[in-house]
């Protein structure tokens, strides 16, 4: 599913408009996307949490020549399936 399927999916289920429907879904991207640069977590009950980790510094290898390379520390975004989405799933 990409996300003009999903944006299909949520007009059709919640009786509105794509253009409502696209409104909506980048609302709520836009929304965890804001909180996670924050630094806070995002948590749906019953789907899961978003949240952000931090990864460290570490060397890597280039596979085309074996070379050492330096891999700078990041932060990533992270989710967490909750227990009703990993138990549908399964």
């Amino acid at each position: 599913m990409n996300k003009g399927d999903l944006i299909d999916a949520i007009a059709k289920g919640a009786g509105i408009t794509k253009a409502q429907s696209q409104e909506a879904l980048e609302t709520v991207t836009k929304s965890i996307t804001s909180a996670l640069k924050k630094g806070d977590k995002v948590t749906l009950v019953g789907f899961g949490t978003f949240s952000v980790s931090k990864r460290n510094a570490r060397v890597g290898r280039n596979p085309q020549t074996g070379k050492a390379i330096q891999i700078k520390a990041k932060k990533v975004a992270k989710f967490k399936a909750g227990k009703e989405l990993a138990a549908k799933v399964k």
